[in-house]
């Protein structure tokens, strides 16, 4: 039996990023590459490097806003995982041209692979789940998410939006050999090792509440706010001037809504000048929200990790997505060296995103992951 590999680079070089990496995970048989990294490597290069090393071995990934694995958070680097064919099964498909798809195709074509997943893979192979990483600009997350999720309910959905290391200009998702952009990657997992799913935020909800009265949901653009202008209307609510709204303002006071009896967070990117706000997520009028107080980070992931892996023991590697907005606040708190340490003892491997997805729900300042223990032979 062959386990989960991981492997971690700070190589600035493409080529020898790709080839230090390859040495560190390359094993007999893989069925999967998983990679994240920085959007300042050379993309050609690291492409031409990645096809280089792992042939015809599939090979997925994206640009991100930070990158985890096994020495932690880590910035400008290059992280990801292989997966054996004797414990994993996966089929993929790459969804191009985002803002112009329409979601009846996507939804076919999302169906068609679940049913010749299922027809191939091995009866022993129980457990499953579906990996999303999609543009993180491409302003497509909500709808695509619910769509997949809506396709295939009985699989775990979860993911990231790729990033660009905080430019907010083009993101890249790599797929067989290239790294496009405006696309989205769907993987359908099955494997006999236990899973388990984590969603962990540090929010909770306050009384105050915010009802969305004026919105342009395509351009997630929120330009009223209990009849008033969205940036005085918030800005009072939470205490704070106009002026003094910034990133990690947004970061600390961001607002959660209610689905199907459970709370996600909406952060905010942005005030604009003609008053409105724009969100990391879709907004639609007459959305009702709260505002959110902050718990411990540190304590909050601690305990949701602990549960999640209750019931699976060790975890041979827990992919995770983390929200670039929850790095920029441990780095102002200082907390993101204990983060570290933390994540390194669940084995994580993913990336700071520009948006999570989990259980058909596209989510901001959130930790999403699926950890995956080791087969009952195995231990």
């Amino acid at each position: 039996m062959q386990y989960v590999k991981l492997g971690h680079t700070c190589l600035s070089d493409a080529s020898a990023a790709a080839q230090e990496f390859h040495r560190q995970v390359a094993q007999p048989g893989m069925s999967l590459v998983l990679f994240f990294c920085s959007s300042r490597y050379d993309l050609s290069a690291l492409a031409e490097a990645m096809v280089a090393c792992f042939g015809d071995v599939p090979v997925v990934g994206c640009t991100t806003a930070g990158e985890l694995g096994p020495d932690g958070y880590q910035d400008n680097s290059l992280s990801g995982a292989s997966f054996p064919a004797d414990a994993f099964f996966v089929s993929s498909l790459l969804a191009e041209n985002l803002s112009t798809i329409r979601l009846n195709q996507l939804q076919r074509q999302t169906q068609e692979l679940e049913a010749v997943h299922n027809e191939s893979r091995a009866d022993s192979d129980t457990n499953s789940f579906a990996l999303l990483l999609v543009d993180g600009v491409s302003q497509c997350e909500d709808a695509i998410t619910r769509m997949i999720h809506n396709s295939v309910p009985c699989m775990p959905l979860l993911g990231g939006s790729a990033g660009d290391d905080l430019e907010f200009r083009q993101t890249h998702v790599f797929y067989q050999g290239k790294f496009h952009t405006d696309s989205a990657a769907l993987l359908f997992v099955s494997t006999r090792c236990p899973l388990s799913a984590i969603k962990s935020q540090h929010f909770a909800a306050t009384d105050q509440r915010l009802v969305v009265t004026g919105a342009e949901p395509h351009k997630r653009l929120v330009t009223e706010i209990n009849g008033l202008p969205a940036v005085a209307e918030y800005a009072r609510l939470t205490g704070v001037d106009e002026s003094d709204l910034n990133l990690m303002r947004f970061a600390r006071s961001p607002v959660v809504v209610m689905i199907n009896g459970r709370e996600y967070v909406r952060s905010i990117q942005q005030a604009n000048s003609d008053g409105s706000l724009t969100f990391y997520s879709a907004i639609e009028e007459g959305l009702v929200f709260r505002v959110a107080r902050g718990v411990d980070l540190l304590s909050n992931l601690s305990s949701s990790l602990q549960q999640a892996c209750e019931t699976i023991g060790e975890p041979q590697i827990l992919l995770a997505f983390d929200c670039v907005l929850r790095k920029l606040e441990m780095e102002q708190s200082g907390d993101k060296l204990r983060a570290s340490e933390l994540i390194k003892q669940y084995h994580a491997i993913g990336f700071n995103s520009y948006g999570e997805q989990y259980s058909g729900v596209h989510v901001n300042q959130t930790f999403t992951g699926m950890a995956i223990g080791f087969p009952e032979e195995g231990l």
